[in-house]
């Protein structure tokens, strides 16, 4: 999970703004249905993430410069960092309504009533993930679609369960619906995500699999462009995941992987159920059946306990895996959390150790970037002039090519952090 504010949508007097994960970007535009369906007319909805304390930090200052800037507009105050702490939200007078994780996908709790500003229930309690269908992103032609929400892991570092409940799989049918309609208006690419989509279908009938579920998906929607996986967690992954990996072109070759340590005593303590070998094996794996494949990773840097040698292990990891497309997190302190108890590493040492791992993921994705240079690649134009490919690396396309369009380009040069075409 990323910490980046997602872009602003303004369609009509209802907007919204998006914190985190690429799950809150798809409940958003869910929201902003809601919104508009219930008549509201000036509101601006904010989407909280409490993957750390930043997190938090930029949510409570967007809502005060939102309120500030737009004086008039009713702010609605939801997401992860809401359901942990309502109370919080419901005492900052900018807020005119606070909803939880589960009521911010019901349709009518965005009908104003003076008597209701705060609606929370106990997450850990929903047992089903409600269904939306979305007609489209606004200005966008990629698109994400929830297949599950929740997890029912319980690593020490992450409040997340907390804040999202237990795995909930959204049924396969469903998704196929959902996925028809975005794009046949247009959608090119769709981002299959959730909190731990690898646990998908854990709940459900006959309990698909991840793999089988994309699989079918694929199949039924033959007009699909491109099918993206969002984090993936390297102890659960399927075998018909590999196998559509080796032998279906429209699943993008770039795979994200949550592996938050290369030391493996760093990922005991972190309640983690993989090691340093499985994350390898992995990448080894993927690359045996797709050899142009490239990776990314969520990495924590300065988790407690972790000394100089524990912390170089997951410097390697970078190398050894060949990983290009880092996130990289500073440890928080999440209160409630078992590793809030641990022996904790200063916060000096925590900042210097993410430094050093943004420093050698830019490194790696620049000698990547350099690689390249001199090759061609099919370039999903997402702005005029701009646009990704299937590796999910930037690239600079000209102006005429279609928005929307799957452009072929031959790579000229690297500015930028982004590939320049010809």
């Amino acid at each position: 999970m990323g910490i980046a504010v997602n872009a602003v949508t303004k369609p009509a007097a209802v907007r919204s703004i998006s914190f985190g994960c690429r799950l809150n970007s798809y409940e958003s535009e869910v929201m902003l249905s809601h919104a508009r369906a219930a008549g509201l007319t000036e509101a601006v909805i904010v989407n909280t993430c409490a993957v750390t304390k930043e997190a938090e930090r930029q949510g409570i200052q967007a809502i005060r410069k939102l309120k500030r800037e737009n004086p008039s507009a009713a702010v609605i105050a939801t997401g992860c960092a809401v359901q942990l702490d309502p109370s919080r939200y419901a005492a900052m007078p900018e807020v005119a309504r606070v909803l939880g994780n589960e009521h911010k996908m019901r349709r009518d709790s965005f009908i104003e009533r003076a008597d209701e500003k705060v609606l929370i229930s106990d997450i850990m309690a929903v047992r089903e993930t409600a269904e939306h269908l979305i007609e489209g992103f606004h200005g966008r032609v990629r698109a994400f679609v929830q297949v599950q929400q929740g997890c029912d892991h319980r690593c020490t570092f992450c409040i997340i369960p907390f804040a999202r409940g237990n795995n909930r799989s959204v049924p396969m049918g469903r998704i196929t619906e959902e996925v028809r309609g975005l794009v046949e208006s247009g959608i090119a690419e769709i981002v299959i995500t959730g909190v731990d989509i690898t646990g998908y279908g854990t709940d459900l009938p006959g309990m698909p699999t991840l793999g089988q579920m994309a699989r079918r998906l694929l199949a039924a929607v033959p007009e699909l462009k491109r099918l993206r996986l969002s984090s993936l967690d390297p102890a659960e992954v399927d075998d018909d995941i590999f196998r559509l990996i080796e032998s279906e072109p429209r699943l993008m070759p770039h795979f994200h992987i949550s592996a938050q340590s290369g030391d493996d005593t760093i990922l005991k303590r972190m309640k983690r159920r993989h090691l340093r070998a499985d994350v390898i094996s992995f990448c080894e794996r993927v690359r045996a059946a797709r050899a142009d494949a490239v990776f990314g990773a969520d990495l924590i840097a300065g988790f407690p306990t972790e000394d100089e040698a524990m912390f170089a292990n997951t410097v390697e990891l970078i190398d050894a895996c060949g990983l290009t497309h880092l996130h990289v997190f500073p440890y928080s302190i999440r209160p409630g959390t078992p590793a809030a108890k641990m022996p904790p590493v200063d916060g000096a040492t925590i900042k210097s150790r993410a430094a050093t791992l943004r420093a050698a993921g830019h490194r790696a994705m620049e000698r990547y970037l350099q690689s390249r240079v001199g090759g061609r690649c099919d370039v999903l134009v997402e702005h005029a002039g701009q646009g990704h490919d299937g590796h999910f690396v930037p690239v600079s396309v000209p102006q005429s090519a279609p928005v929307g369009g799957i452009v072929n380009v031959a790579i000229a040069a690297v500015r930028d952090g982004r590939l320049i075409a010809a």
